[in-house]
């Protein structure tokens, strides 16, 4: 049951990441992500928007798909973290309010795969299995 889980949490998690890129590319357009980017105070917004839609959109593929699991969830950690930092801390805890509590709870969940990996129901489980190889742990 617990491997049931895990895949649910993790489609569920790549999902949002990948539904958030898509929209930084397709809804905002990266040209509108970077104008949002520049007025949100993000460093480089130029480099980062489009960083940050190629980071989410691909990172959340690779996440439902259960693909360099332990690698995309530690960069969406990075994501998350600026995100919290540089525009949600300040605003308080609530998401009505664009609080942190939604970029915290997707930090922990990717925390949670950095740590345990993608689960049985995986391509890094198909592909490394329980070999205790290096490659296996990155994945």
């Amino acid at each position: 049951m617990a491997q049931l889980g895990m895949l649910l949490l993790r489609v569920v998690v790549g999902l949002i990441f990948a539904m958030h890129g898509w929209q930084k590319f397709n809804e905002f357009t990266i040209a509108g992500t970077q104008a949002s980017f520049q007025e949100m105070g993000v460093p480089m917004a130029d480099l980062a928007a489009p960083g940050v839609a190629t980071l989410e959109l691909i990172g959340g593929i690779a996440m439902v798909l259960g693909v360099l699991t332990r690698i995309f969830a530690a960069l969406l950690i990075c994501d998350m973290l600026g995100a919290m930092f540089i525009v949600h801390l300040s605003n308080g805890f609530f998401v009505a309010k664009n609080g942190l509590e939604f970029v915290l709870l997707l930090a922990a969940a990717c925390l949670l795969f950095v740590l345990a990996g993608a689960g049985r129901y995986s391509v890094d489980h198909a592909l490394f299995g329980s070999r205790s190889s290096k490659l296996s742990k990155l994945a």
